[in-house]
């Protein structure tokens, strides 16, 4: 077990993260994890994809950085945090469905209006179904 919370997020459960966009994509995303600054800050996701279709609905291919709250990948070690992380995965398809139009991304282009997009502090909350 790592004795900092970052670095066990960032070793056992930004891979899950990872691995649940993925198959969300059906592979049609890359994904990067890019390490953090300082052992103690969570790392960042980087995703990635070529467009789907010319011309997309934006100009720029995707090209997105999520980021989480380094307070609230602490609380995923409080009681009750694998459990919150479970439900957080659960509700990743609502999330990017949610960010879409605010953000100006349009995953099923895979195209976005900016060059790139930050999606910082970040929390495990879940959406409601």
């Amino acid at each position: 077990m790592h004795p900092i919370p970052a670095q066990q997020f960032n070793a056992e459960w930004l891979p899950r993260i990872v691995e649940r966009l993925l198959r969300l994509s059906h592979g049609t995303l890359q994904a990067e994890i890019l390490a953090p600054p300082r052992p103690d800050l969570p790392a960042c996701l980087r995703i990635w994809a070529a467009p789907r279709s010319s011309p997309g609905r934006y100009p720029h291919p995707l090209d997105i950085t999520l980021s989480w709250d380094n307070r609230e990948v602490d609380r995923l070690f409080d009681a009750g945090g694998s459990a919150r992380f479970a439900e957080y995965l659960d509700a990743l398809p609502g999330k990017l469905d949610a960010w879409q139009e605010p953000r100006q991304i349009d995953l099923g282009t895979r195209t976005q209006a900016d060059p790139v997009v930050l999606i910082g502090g970040l929390d495990f909350e879940h959406l409601m179904r």
